[in-house]
């Protein structure tokens, strides 16, 4: 029986659906056995179906709308579902109270007895409570706005899968206008880390990564006030995508970048303390943060944690820099390895982390990345030990190896085929 592409699409689908949603069931042990199982079979599933997306030119549109149907269905399953206890969201929840109650985030610490009548049910079993908050203004006055309008974990879950939604229709609007084949937003879409960590956990990094497709998608039409701007807020949302400052340079203007910064002094003009800007806990977190990071932690010994982290950022720099010369104007790959090649050598590497590539995969170039974002997913067995009493601390060898040697294995043996491939001849002129 002879399946038609469209069909194996459909077949591909609707397993990646019954694997999620099982998955959601068992949310609430992140990493146990069942949890395991069904996202190892999603993830691979994924896989299976990105190598049908890149193999074709194009898919019939109706195969568009029902993936995206079947990614909205799977994002219900979990946006259902409440977080988890120590989640990151309930952080923001506070974060965003205490700006509306008159305070700042970034020099109140949670654990403090005098705030103590501050807190609600939601807030009071937040993470690192002895710490202020580590989160750029951008994601703080995110925070503000949707507490504002309600103040609940549920309201910013809702408010950040929206943000998802959102990045598939800029996505759908930028293949278009760089002729791209539309059914690649589906390689997006149904990357299982947006179920997890997005409709499930609710990670912040979702609107970074929305205002950076955004300014991807200005920069290819030329809108460089927009491009401009929209990549300062995406990095006044988390650092991580100042790396791609090389790849605006001079396709915006002097004025256009004066304008981003601005607009970025701004968000924090509500912070400011004593005229100095507050960090609050970032110093903090790149001081004793770790998790998951094999090139952090292997230069332990030869420099500070400071140092390390500005290598970290030296690393996507140089990577932005070299794509800028030799990638074509618009290259999605442009924009996922500055910031891969940053996370790589970063102190952690959480799996939501991976959430700004996501956008960015819709190339055969950024293939690695996109079996990163699988092979990440075994980090999710700490959680598991964590609710069984393990302390919290590094991983078991095991996982960071089928994590990096899977991706590391993939990448010589397309290495070795290159290098095995004959090498094309000039046509002969008589």
């Amino acid at each position: 029986m002879n399946i038609t592409p469209a069909w194996r699409v459909y077949i591909l689908g609707a397993m990646l659906c019954l694997a999620l949603t099982i998955c959601s069931l068992h949310f609430d042990d992140r990493g146990g056995p069942p949890f395991m199982a069904s996202l190892i079979l999603a993830c691979v599933v994924y896989l299976l179906a990105v190598r049908e997306f890149f193999a074709l030119p194009g898919f019939p549109r109706h195969v568009l709308i029902i993936g995206l149907v079947l990614a909205a269905v799977w994002h219900i399953a979990f946006l259902r579902l409440p977080p988890g206890a120590d989640d990151d969201i309930h952080r923001y929840v506070w974060d965003g109270r205490l700006e509306r109650l008159g305070y700042n985030p970034y020099l109140v610490v949670p654990g403090d007895p005098a705030v103590a009548g501050l807190h609600t049910p939601e807030t009071r079993n937040l993470n690192n409570p002895d710490l202020a908050s580590p989160y750029p203004a951008g994601a703080q006055l995110f925070f503000r706005a949707v507490t504002a309008m309600q103040e609940s974990a549920f309201a910013l879950k809702v408010a950040f899968v929206v943000c998802d939604f959102a990045i598939v229709f800029v996505l759908l609007d930028l293949l278009r206008y760089t002729r791209q084949a539309e059914h690649l937003v589906l390689v997006y879409a149904w990357n299982p880390l947006l179920a997890i960590e997005v409709a499930g956990s609710a990670h912040i990094d979702i609107v970074g990564a929305l205002l950076l497709v955004v300014s991807a998608a200005a920069l290819v039409r030329r809108w460089r006030a927009t491009a401009a701007i929209a990549l300062g807020l995406a990095v006044a949302v988390k650092f991580l995508p100042i790396v791609l400052l090389p790849l605006y340079w001079k396709r915006v203007r002097i004025r256009d970048a004066a304008l981003a910064v601005g607009v970025v002094g701004l968000l924090y003009v509500p912070f400011l303390h004593h005229g100095r800007i507050p960090t609050g806990s970032l110093g903090t977190y790149v001081q004793t943060f770790r998790f998951n990071g094999p090139v952090f932690a292997a230069l332990d010994k030869v420099a500070p944690p400071q140092l390390r982290a500005a290598g970290a950022v030296l690393v996507g720099f140089l990577t932005a820099i070299r794509l800028r010369r030799t990638a074509p104007e618009w290259s999605p790959g442009a924009f996922a390895w500055p910031m891969a090649a940053t996370l790589l050598c970063a102190p952690a590497i959480f799996p939501w982390y991976l959430l700004w590539l996501l956008p960015f995969l819709t190339s055969p170039s950024t293939l690695l990345i996109i079996l990163w974002t699988v092979s990440i997913i075994p980090t999710y067995v700490q959680w598991h030990l964590r609710a069984r009493g393990r302390p919290w601390g590094a991983l078991p060898g095991w996982i960071m190896l089928v994590e990096y040697g899977s991706v590391a294995i993939v990448a010589a043996i397309s290495a070795f085929r290159r290098i095995g491939r004959p090498p094309r001849l000039s046509p002969r002129i008589e």
